[in-house]
């Protein structure tokens, strides 16, 4: 068993290096962690209101989830390389070109192509390619993979911070653009490929190899666990996404910097890291969602923090962790428990789909605590419903039962052919 987990690392540690990259420089953590930077000199440059602004990034939400099932089912297809590549660019080149927005129609309509050209650079294509090359630490493997997220949201709001008091927020949408291009992308394009024909794992409980094995999409759909996972991830996500990008006004609101709020701001992104590889490594070894039921809670805590008049750093950073936590354990949990249930054949496109679930809450939310704050000049009334929906979220995934005991073997096209790095 340990010589089949340190094969597993050996084969497949500069795989899960560029999937780390890839993540972390690619538009899942990007829009989401610089965007309360930009809130401020958007405002005065413009006189728009966050509920304004945040709804760029609902834009760039929705846009990403009508495309990430397709995106999905061309990773399935065409292997994670050449998705991520292609879709590393793209999202390179449109996050830049924000920076000459003159109109708010402007603004929407560039994250509204960040979310079509970007959403290949997300997990939705990384998970896939690790999902094959690792099977019995599946669950840490991930976790690292997804810290990627947890490294860009400790660094991105005090970067983006100092690169628009430096150069101002044009300037700083094109360098921030340098990171898929410069850093991912050669990574990616050098070590990311997927198993050979015939050479993917075997599942643990079987001898069919993990690729030839799992649900369709029509089956997953019929099956009542889908469809818990998808209300699950999109009640957490409603609560999680306006949290996360207006946690900064939020800091701002108790007394603090601007300065002060970014490096709060950054806790979250090292709370995700530590909520990531923990979660990886728990559901290692327990049932997926015991492990996920207090992670993906304790945010409730973190509201109720916010909601009160305490002024006091520790607290405002214990509430950045918790809300840290929780969003380290949700991807984490999307990704494994899509896997786990319903196998690797058409996994693309199921994971499309919940991630799509994911992305939609996160997206709606963004803006739903903007407008609430324009309009009541606090963010008290979102944050209660919040904290009801953090712990309902976290209880629904308990109702997923056991996992199952065995996949059907399903007839998928050729395998995509590892790429000579």
């Amino acid at each position: 068993m340990r010589e089949a987990v340190k094969g597993e690392f050996a084969r497949g540690w500069s795989v899960l290096l560029a999937a780390t990259l890839g993540t972390m420089c690619g538009a899942s953590p990007l829009p989401y962690n610089t965007i309360g930077s930009f809130l401020q000199p958007l405002g005065q440059e413009f006189g728009w209101n966050a509920g304004a602004v945040m709804t760029a990034v609902m834009c760039f939400g929705l846009s990403g989830c009508a495309c990430a099932p397709i995106v999905g089912a061309l990773a399935d297809r065409h292997g994670a390389r050449v998705v991520g590549l292609l879709s590393l660019l793209g999202f390179a080149l449109v996050f830049a070109a924000l920076g000459l927005t003159g109109s708010l129609a402007m603004f929407y309509a560039g994250y509204l192509l960040i979310g079509m050209v970007g959403i290949g650079s997300t997990p939705v294509t990384w998970s896939r390619a690790v999902n094959l090359w690792f099977v019995r630490q599946r669950g840490l493997a991930l976790g690292i993979m997804l810290t990627g997220t947890g490294l860009a949201a400790f660094f991105l709001p005090a970067t983006t911070v100092f690169l628009i008091k430096e150069w101002g927020w044009r300037w700083a949408y094109a360098v921030l653009a340098l990171l898929p291009l410069l850093v991912a992308l050669p990574v990616v394009w050098a070590f990311m490929r997927e198993p050979a024909t015939g050479q993917a794992p075997v599942a643990v409980s079987g001898g069919e190899p993990i690729d030839r094995t799992g649900f369709t999409l029509a089956q997953a759909a019929r099956d009542h666990r889908f469809w818990i996972m998808m209300l699950a991830f999109l009640v957490i996500s409603v609560a999680y996404g306006g949290f996360h990008t207006n946690l900064q006004n939020m800091v701002r609101l108790k007394g603090l910097s601007r300065e002060t709020g970014a490096l709060i701001a950054g806790c979250v992104g090292l709370a995700i890291i530590v909520g990531r590889i923990g979660a990886g490594m728990l559901v290692d070894r327990v049932w997926a969602p015991l492990a996920a039921f207090p992670l993906l809670a304790m945010p409730a805590i973190g509201c109720l923090i916010f909601i009160s008049d305490t002024t006091s750093t520790g607290l405002i950073v214990l509430a950045a962790v918790m809300l840290g936590g929780a969003a380290g354990a949700e991807a984490d949990m999307i990704a494994y428990l899509a896997g786990r249930y319903f196998g690797m054949a058409y996994y693309g496109r199921i994971y499309g789909m919940l991630y799509a679930s994911f992305g939609c809450g996160a997206a709606i939310s963004a803006p739903i605590y903007g407008y609430v704050f324009a309009s009541t000049g606090s963010y008290t009334p979102i944050l209660a419903v919040a904290a009801v929906m953090f712990a309902g979220g976290a209880a629904l995934l308990l109702l997923l039962g056991r996992y199952p005991a065995s996949l059907p073997t399903v007839r998928v096209g050729p395998a995509v052919p590892a790429h000579s790095s």
